[in-house]
C-alpha cells in the first residue's frame, strides 16, 4: 500500500494516495473514512426520533428510532474493522501523536460494544413490535430504546471527537511552513504550473 498521501501521475494530474497502485483497491484508512459516520448519524437519528416518540407518544416514531438504532449496530462492526485496518496501515506515521490513535481505538471498543448492545436489543424490539401491530410497545423496551439511545450518542460522539484529533491535533498541522525535504503541496506545485 502507497503511504504517500497524494502521488504525482505521469502529467501533472494527482492520483489520491487512497487508491492502491498494486491492486486498484482503496485503502484502509480511506475506507474507514468513508463509512465511520455511518453510526454517528444513526445513532443521533434514533435519539432524535426517540425523543420525539417519548413527547408525541406514537408508535411510528419508535418503530423509526429502533430502526435506526438497529442500523447503527449493523454499521459499528464494519467501522470498528476499517479503523483497526487503518491504524494497521498507517504505522504511527510521523506526522500523527501515536497517542491519539491509540484513544481513539480504546474508545471504538467501548462505542462498538454499546452500539451492538444497543442495536441487538433495539432489532428484538422492532421485531417484537413488527409482529405484534395491535399491542402498545411496553414501558420496558420503551426504556431500552431510550437507554441505548442514550449510551449509543454518548459514546460514539466522544469516539468521533477524538477521531477528529488524530488530524486536527497533528503537529505537523502547527508549522508555519512544510519541513525540510517535502516536497511541495498540490496548491503550489498548480499554481506554478498555471504561470508557465
Amino acid at each position: 500500500m502507497s503511504r504517500k498521501f497524494f502521488q504525482k501521475t505521469g502529467r501533472q494530474e494527482f492520483k489520491p494516495a487512497a487508491i492502491d497502485e498494486k491492486d486498484n483497491m482503496m485503502s484502509w484508512p480511506y475506507m474507514h473514512l468513508l463509512i465511520n459516520h455511518f453510526p454517528v448519524v444513526l445513532s443521533i437519528a434514533a435519539l432524535a426520533v426517540v425523543i420525539l416518540a417519548l413527547v408525541l407518544g406514537r408508535r411510528g416514531l419508535w418503530l423509526t428510532a429502533m430502526g435506526a438504532l438497529t442500523a447503527a449496530g449493523l454499521f459499528i462492526y464494519p467501522v470498528h474493522l476499517t479503523g483497526s485496518k487503518a491504524d494497521e496501515a498507517l504505522n504511527d506515521p510521523w506526522y500523527i501523536h501515536a497517542e491519539t490513535i491509540d484513544t481513539h481505538k480504546d474508545a471504538a471498543g467501548i462505542a462498538m460494544t454499546v452500539i451492538l448492545i444497543a442495536g441487538a436489543f433495539a432489532a428484538y424490539s422492532w421485531w417484537r413490535s413488527l409482529k405484534r401491530p395491535a399491542d402498545i410497545i411496553p414501558g420496558w423496551m420503551r426504556a431500552g430504546v431510550v437507554v441505548g439511545a442514550l449510551a449509543a450518542v454518548g459514546t460514539v460522539t466522544y469516539t468521533a471527537y477524538l477521531g477528529g484529533k488524530i488530524i486536527h491535533d497533528a503537529p505537523i498541522l502547527q508549522l508555519k511552513q512544510a519541513p525540510p525535504g517535502l516536497p511541495p503541496g498540490i496548491a503550489s506545485e498548480k499554481k506554478e504550473s498555471d504561470e508557465h
